[in-house]
């Protein structure tokens, strides 16, 4: 069918789908694919942005997102990933990126890790780096604890797939050509 990712594409979208809901089934996560997920807003002692404001994931609407929930203990996992995102160079108006720091995951001092997130939002601004001292991503949405996590979302907010750990090539190459997909879809401005 015009417009569709190719059949090998599909069924291994269909089966990181299927994989998401089957570990929904066992009551890990209120996330479901297809359905917005239940709001967080990060400020205080739960943590924030790193520039100091408080976060929402009410955000997470209006264009495609690439949102990432890391241990910074595994924070090079998905690189390669990373890096063809990033050479995608998607149209802001389109496309955004979240990195949330699960600060409590790790033995790595806050005060270091707030230096090195400071020095990431310098050099990726069009990033929006979150800091949770709390694991409230892990106990709200069910997020994978010291993992590192990748969620996508479509404009509307909805969650269009999660896995977590290094991903493999395959994977990580379907896990892009969704967000193109969604990025050529999207009725963004």
């Amino acid at each position: 069918m015009a417009g569709w990712p190719s059949l090998r594409v599909q069924s291994t979208l269909l089966f990181f789908s299927l994989s998401g809901v089957m570990a929904l089934r066992s009551g890990d996560s209120p996330l479901r694919i297809g359905q917005v997920p239940p709001r967080i807003v990060l400020q205080g002692e739960d943590g924030g942005q790193v520039n100091g404001k408080p976060f929402s994931t009410d955000i997470l609407r209006g264009k495609v997102w690439y949102f990432v929930y890391v241990d910074p203990d595994v924070r090079d996992y998905n690189e390669a990933l990373n890096e063809k995102l990033k050479a995608r160079r998607f149209p802001d108006e389109k496309f955004g990126s979240v990195a949330v720091i699960n600060m409590e995951a790790t033995w790595i001092p806050n005060f270091v890790l707030s230096r090195m997130l400071a020095e990431k939002q310098k050099k990726y601004p069009r990033t929006i780096y979150v800091k949770d001292y709390n694991r409230v991503f892990v106990k709200k949405w069910g997020l994978k604890d010291d993992n590192y996590n990748i969620l996508v979302f479509d404009w509307e907010g909805k969650l269009r797939y999660w896995g977590w750990g290094d991903l493999p090539p395959q994977r990580a190459d379907a896990v892009v050509q969704l967000i193109e997909k969604l990025v050529q879809q999207c009725p963004c401005p």
